[in-house]
């Protein structure tokens, strides 16, 4: 099982969603997510779209960097820029990416929406590709 690490600043939408769909579309990894600034709390319309999707859990919650600092994790993913930047120094040397993803917070339902798809086709894939050799990237991801 890999174990991958999305980090976002408030924890509260894109890296929750994220987690979500990397759960329940990705076999063979764990997804945790976490926030540079966890904000405490999950977006009411992050949590209705994952419940309307059927893939809401409740032990998804914004957590703050330091309850998973010292996790081991095969891939680390950052979802903003800001927590590109201020990404912190993990325990032991990790795999990092950047996908960045505009934050759906304050927005309508809609916008919330538009994030799970682009997250879905593009962040999946570019996962699946850095956990597992382009071959096994197919038989990796669910529909």
């Amino acid at each position: 099982m890999k174990k991958v690490l999305i980090l976002c600043t408030g924890n509260s939408c894109r890296s929750i969603i994220a987690e979500a769909l990397i759960n329940a579309k990705l076999e063979e990894v764990l997804a945790h997510s976490s926030g540079v600034k966890a904000s405490g709390r999950v977006n009411p319309n992050a949590k209705k779209l994952l419940e309307q999707k059927g893939i809401w859990k409740e032990q998804y919650h914004s957590k703050t960097i330091d309850k998973i600092l010292n996790n081991e994790y095969d891939l680390v993913v950052t979802v903003c820029d800001h927590a590109n930047e201020t990404c912190p120094m993990f325990p032991k040397p990790v795999k990092k990416i950047h996908v960045g993803f505009e934050d759906p917070d304050g927005k309508d339902f809609k916008a919330f929406e538009n994030i799970y798809k682009e997250i879905e086709e593009v962040l999946l894939p570019k996962v699946a590709n850095a956990l597992f050799s382009l071959d096994d990237e197919k038989n990796i991801v669910k529909s």
